[in-house]
C-alpha cells in the first residue's frame, strides 16, 4: 500500500457470495470483511463501499446484513430467484457493474472484491475512464485474466488474518455411564413403624433364628417315663 497516494478517492465493491464460498471451499472458514475493507482502503479516502448479497430467507441473514452495515458497507439486497423447474439463481454481476460505472467519475481508484471473471469487461472500461483498478480475492479461485487486467491484485491466499474460524457446535455430554447427582437420586422411603430392609439374606436368617429358637430333634429313643406302663 506504500505506493498508493493518500489523497486517492476509493470506491469498494464487494461480491459477498463469491468471497464467502471461496473461503469456505479453500479453508473451511468465514471471511473477515472488516479487515478486508480496512486493508484495501489503507490510508486513502473511502468514498463509498457496497456489499452485494442474496436473500435466501435464512434465520441468520438479518444479523449478517446488519454486521456488514456496522462495518461500513452499504448493503444491496436481492431476492433469490426460484424457477418452476426447481433451479435457483442469484447474482449481482450486472447491478454491481452498473454501480461502479455510475461512480467512476467520482473515484480515483476502484476496488473489486471478487474473483469472478465476468468483471473483466468492467475493469477494462474503468481503466479507460482513468480509474486505477484493483482486485482483492483468493488467487486460487480467482480468474487469471481478471488478475492480469487489474492494476493491482490483493492476494488473500496464505494470510489467515482475513479468515475467521467457524463456530463449532457444542457437543452434548454423553449420558452413558454417568452417575446421577445426589440431589437427583430418588430417596428411599419407608412407612412409619416399618423396619428397614436388610441388605443381605444372612442377616435376615440370623434374626429369624433369634426370634424362633430351633426345637431339639427327636432321636427315636424313648424316655423311661414313656416305657413304663
Amino acid at each position: 500500500m506504500a505506493s498508493f497516494q493518500k489523497n486517492q478517492r476509493v470506491g469498494v465493491f464487494l461480491d459477498v457470495q463469491n468471497m464467502y464460498y471461496s473461503a469456505l471451499q479453500l479453508y473451511d472458514s468465514k471471511v473477515d470483511f472488516r479487515r478486508m475493507l480496512t486493508e484495501c482502503v489503507g490510508d486513502r479516502r473511502l468514498v463509498r463501499a457496497f456489499a452485494y448479497v442474496i436473500k435466501a430467507d435464512l434465520a441468520e441473514e438479518k444479523g449478517f446484513f446488519e454486521a456488514l452495515e456496522d462495518i461500513g458497507f452499504e448493503v444491496r439486497i436481492k431476492d433469490l430467484q426460484v424457477f418452476i423447474d426447481g433451479s435457483k439463481k442469484g447474482d449481482w454481476d450486472v447491478g454491481m457493474a452498473m454501480d461502479a460505472v455510475r461512480m467512476a467519475q467520482k473515484l480515483d481508484a476502484v476496488v473489486i472484491i471478487s474473483g469472478d471473471g465476468d468483471f473483466i469487461d468492467l475493469l477494462q472500461y474503468l481503466r479507460s475512464q482513468g480509474c486505477r483498478v484493483e482486485v482483492m480475492s483468493f488467487k486460487k479461485t480467482a480468474s487469471a485474466k481478471l488478475i492480469e487486467t487489474a492494476d493491482h491484485f490483493h492476494d488473500l491466499d496464505g494470510n489467515k488474518k482475513y479468515l475467521r474460524a467457524k463456530k463449532k457446535p457444542q457437543s452434548k455430554p454423553s449420558s452413558k455411564g454417568a452417575q446421577k447427582p445426589a440431589a437427583a437420586r430418588r430417596p428411599q422411603t419407608r412407612k412409619p413403624g416399618s423396619r428397614p430392609a436388610q441388605k443381605t439374606g444372612r442377616k435376615k436368617k440370623a434374626k429369624r433364628r433369634a426370634r424362633n429358637p430351633r426345637r431339639p430333634q427327636r432321636t427315636g429313643k424313648k424316655t423311661l417315663s414313656n416305657t413304663r406302663s
